[in-house]
């Protein structure tokens, strides 16, 4: 069986103290916790599973892909890193022939300068002329992003030659990483000290060598020997084992010459090419440093126009995830206040439609009645259209605590007799921190509306709001930088939010977000916005609630008020991540010892329904089991 690209790696880190710690890795929906006090790779814990060993035994053949908060890590990733997560496994079609068994002990590399750990994520597919930068066509179809780690110290290029699942195409070419957020661009010559945490593009600036590395780098200790003359068209490399030290490869050099990148080409010596090479590399960099500065800054028009093209394409979104979009906006509804527009919802599960608790807070009371009518559509499409109107029976629960996420949620209950389209919670998915989203809604009293946007990572929420603030000092008497700044600080703080450049606004509370794979992974709740020079509303940031967050309360309060009923629609909704829903109600529940919710379980364990019995025999397991209907 083939785990990924067997390719050389770190040897283990004996001499650097390892914490125990913990994690979830799941396969087929099965789940299993694995605890580790060694340091060794994800793959090596894993080998010590007999579940994992069984089913790689029936996947012989083919390649370990292993997810890690929806993006692939190599088999080699440093099992240190995932402490308290959920990984993902999944076999592959491998295409190429697999060397040695998973796990296979580490290559002999030169010791590294720094065991600190660098973390950073490139997208699966390159920029314009260099759009395959994978070997596996399977991991170009399934990963939106692959996770890369390196050491402080190292380059570009030596990090993403280790990882081994990147085509020759990015070394032997002039390919650099361009920043998805500020475009900002890496030579693969340059140190990963400052990448930790970002996100990136493979671009070609165009054919020729790459530039020479940069002084006091880590030398590479992973060359493949034969990558110039693998073929990327037929995307069939491997990588070769290192089997001599770095010191043996070294000794090797005698009658060859180095180019500026360090490669090795045969030929004779120029004399004193050494002292040659070292000056021309000096007035090199001070001609480089000198254009650098030179440069002139983008306008603010130059600057927005480039961010817009580059962002173009990150909107983009394949017809097959556009369709099923199209076919599950059927279920997204208005919810209308004595017949006025006030917010909007989905339908959840059963006759249940969730939205935001501040769209119906002050139109029912703390029982659920409704004081004022309260109707949903989901079929205000169009201003000729008659809207089919049906009436919302009660509030079934409500929580608004605006400082803890997940906390601004309500579920309605609807007419029983009516037919309702397709319900959302069966399509539920992966929060991403980066990439595109879709959400749909209904903006002020329009009609029903789409806006693919991007996600804006946390890292650059602070920049978002900077660059609002410099396009909008025309309006200085309205607006202060201290506006911007608050803006800045709060959405910082508040980590768990999925964070955005949206334009629904206001009536688009409680719409779905959809990720790139048409799976709802948040609820629309809010943002921050002024009005600018003109006079029109615009928006800093938007955000929205993970909509885990939102499920796992759901069931925590069902059950806290015993409404048995609402809790057995929930859980005869099927869905993909529905074993996830439970595990974190149960771990949520434990760290904060909710004595009610565990009171309500213990004494209701004579209850008469399969699925909810299958359930509280769940909750009440002290140790971890997989859910299953009796």
């Amino acid at each position: 069986m083939a785990s990924g690209n067997e390719v050389p790696r770190d040897t283990v880190e004996e001499e650097e103290p390892h914490l125990t710690h913990s994690f979830q890795w799941s396969y087929m929906k099965n789940i299993s916790t694995h605890t580790c006090n060694q340091a060794q790779t994800i793959e090596d814990c894993l080998k010590k599973s007999q579940k994992f060993k069984a089913a790689a035994e029936k996947q012989k053949g083919k390649e370990l892909v292993i997810v890690r908060s929806g993006k692939a890590i190599a088999s080699h990733f440093p099992c240190r890193v995932i402490k308290n997560e959920r990984l993902t496994l999944k076999f592959v079609k491998a295409e190429e022939k697999p060397k040695k068994p998973v796990g296979g002990s580490g290559y002999p590399c030169k010791k590294r300068q720094s065991s600190k750990l660098v973390i950073f994520h490139v997208m699966a597919r390159g920029g314009k002329n260099v759009v395959r930068i994978l070997k596996s066509s399977e991991l170009r179809k399934d990963m939106q992003e692959i996770t890369v780690y390196a050491y402080e110290g190292e380059k570009v290029k030596q990090a993403l030659r280790r990882d081994g699942r990147f085509l020759s195409t990015v070394f032997t070419k002039n390919c650099v990483l361009s920043n998805i957020s500020t475009e900002v661009e890496t030579e693969m010559c340059s140190l990963v000290d400052d990448l930790d945490g970002e996100t990136f593009r493979i671009k070609l600036l165009d054919n020729s060598n790459p530039p020479a590395s940069q002084p006091g780098s880590l030398d590479d200790a992973y060359v493949p020997q034969s990558e110039s003359q693998t073929s990327d068209s037929g995307g069939n490399e491997e990588l070769s084992e290192q089997t001599n030290t770095v010191k043996s490869e070294t000794d090797n050099t005698i009658g060859k010459k180095t180019d500026l990148c360090g490669n090795m080409a045969p030929g004779n010596q120029l004399p004193d090419s050494k002292k040659l090479q070292v000056d021309l590399s000096a007035q090199f960099n001070i001609l480089v440093k000198g254009k650098k500065a030179q440069v002139p800054k983008l306008s603010r028009i130059q600057n927005i126009f480039r961010l817009e093209f580059g962002g173009s394409a990150e909107r983009c979104q394949d017809v097959k995830t556009m369709k099923k979009l199209m076919e599950l906006s059927n279920s997204v509804c208005q919810v209308r206040i004595n017949g006025k527009p006030r917010g909007s919802g989905f339908l959840l599960f059963g006759n249940f439609v969730l939205t935001n608790a501040h769209v119906i807070q002050d139109f029912c009371n703390d029982n659920g009645g409704l004081k004022e009518k309260v109707a949903v559509t989901f079929s205000f499409e169009s201003l000729e259209e008659k809207d089919d109107l049906i009436d919302v029976e009660e509030v079934v629960g409500i929580e608004y605590i605006p400082e803890v996420s997940g906390t601004d949620w309500a579920l309605l209950k609807l007419s029983a007799d009516q037919k309702l389209p397709d319900r959302l919670l069966k399509h539920s998915g992966f929060v991403r921190h980066s990439g595109g989203i879709c959400i749909i809604g209904y903006p002020g009293e329009s009609v029903k509306k789409i806006d693919v946007c991007l996600v804006v990572s946390q890292e650059n929420r602070k920049q978002v709001a900077e660059r609002h603030w410099k396009e909008n000092q025309d309006c200085v008497q309205l607006l202060t930088d201290r506006f911007f700044e608050n803006v800045a600080v709060d959405v910082q703080q508040r980590q768990q939010l999925l964070t955005y450049e949206s334009c629904l606004y206001d009536g688009s509370s409680g719409s779905p977000v959809f990720n790139e794979d048409g799976n709802v992974v948040a609820v629309h709740t809010g943002g921050y916005q002024y009005d600018d020079a003109k006079g029109q509303k615009q928006g800093v940031i938007e955000f929205g609630y993970p909509f885990i967050n939102i499920i796992e309360r759901i069931i925590i309060q069902m059950v806290e008020r015993k409404k048995f009923d609402v809790l057995k629609e929930c859980l005869a909704c099927k869905c993909d991540r529905q074993q996830g829903f439970f595990i974190g109600v149960k771990n949520h529940v434990e760290s904060r010892n909710l004595t009610k919710f565990k009171d309500v379980v213990n004494s209701s364990v004579a209850v008469d329904d399969e699925i909810l019995k299958a359930f509280f025999e769940f909750l009440s397991s002290p140790e971890p089991m997989e859910y299953t209907e009796g």
